[in-house]
């Protein structure tokens, strides 16, 4: 008799069932979680050739982000990440997501909430986590503790209002971030004036501005404007026309269809974006 190229000779193995799984693991899907040779730090762009300079590199060094949640949020962060080169592995629980972004980047399909599934995964080899479920504060804080306890160094958390961020520092989380307040005002600092662009860098305290010139500075040369003298506003830079940004000095000349950033406190800033 004939046997099948790579059977078992033995003909009593040939009736053998499969073992059956003792208990359900985190699933990979498309993509195993990518590892340099050597552990990568926190914001360094992943190796593409590996090899034995990696390996020379130091022990110390821990691979790069843990993403749970694949929301808005969560995956804004991971295909951001992503696509700047970075080390990342996304979690995500709801099977249809885990769907919608196989083969965009490295994931698995698991409950964060359980610490014996993020042991399973390896999650202590990050040295930074982004929990991005913010929908319920539950399974926020439970994640949160459960990095906490496996000594992720650099922990940031989504949260829907400030006590929700309250009780999660509580708990340990060394970042909390609020994209919809944050957006909320941002959007109030835009609406219906010259500024095009705002970031806040401190409350009520140093922000960044970019905007379209009031009119009484067109035409003028930053030494002959003296902003920083007359409002306590910096021009860092100007955009003119179809151009790119560039570095302003004492020579810069701020023309009507110029675009500019500048730089100093927020309610200076404002004061000088609603001038005539």
């Amino acid at each position: 008799m004939r046997h099948a190229r790579g059977a078992d000779s033995n003909p009593g193995n040939a009736h053998r069932t499969p073992a059956t799984p003792a208990s359900p693991k985190p699933r990979t899907h498309h993509l195993q979680p990518r590892r340099a040779a050597a552990p990568l730090a926190v914001g360094a762009p992943a190796r593409k050739n590996g090899g034995m300079a990696d390996e020379r590199e130091s022990k110390d060094l821990q691979s790069g982000t843990l993403v749970i949640g694949l929301g808005r949020f969560g995956s804004a962060v991971a295909v951001t990440q992503d696509q700047l080169g970075y080390e990342i592995l996304a979690v995500e629980k709801n099977p249809a997501r885990v769907q919608a972004f196989a083969g965009r980047f490295p994931l698995v399909e698991a409950d964060a909430t359980s610490k014996d599934a993020l042991e399973q995964l390896g999650a202590r080899e990050f040295r930074s986590a982004v929990v991005g479920v913010g929908s319920s504060l539950e399974a926020a804080v439970l994640i949160t503790a459960n990095l906490v306890d496996m000594g992720i160094s650099s922990i940031w958390v989504k949260a829907t209002s400030s006590q929700h961020g309250r009780i999660l520092r509580r708990v340990g989380a060394h970042h909390v971030v609020y994209p919809d307040l944050d957006a909320g005002k941002r959007t109030a600092h835009l609406v219906g004036g010259r500024m095009v662009d705002y970031i806040e860098m401190e409350k009520d305290g140093f922000s960044i501005m970019k905007l379209r010139p009031p009119q009484e500075v067109h035409g003028f040369s930053l030494e002959e404007l003296d902003l920083r003298g007359r409002y306590g506003v910096n021009v860092l830079a100007v955009r003119h026309p179809k151009q790119r940004f560039e570095y302003a000095d004492a020579t810069t000349r701020i023309n009507a269809d110029d675009e500019i950033i500048v730089s100093g406190d927020s309610h200076l800033l404002e004061y000088f974006a609603n001038r005539p």
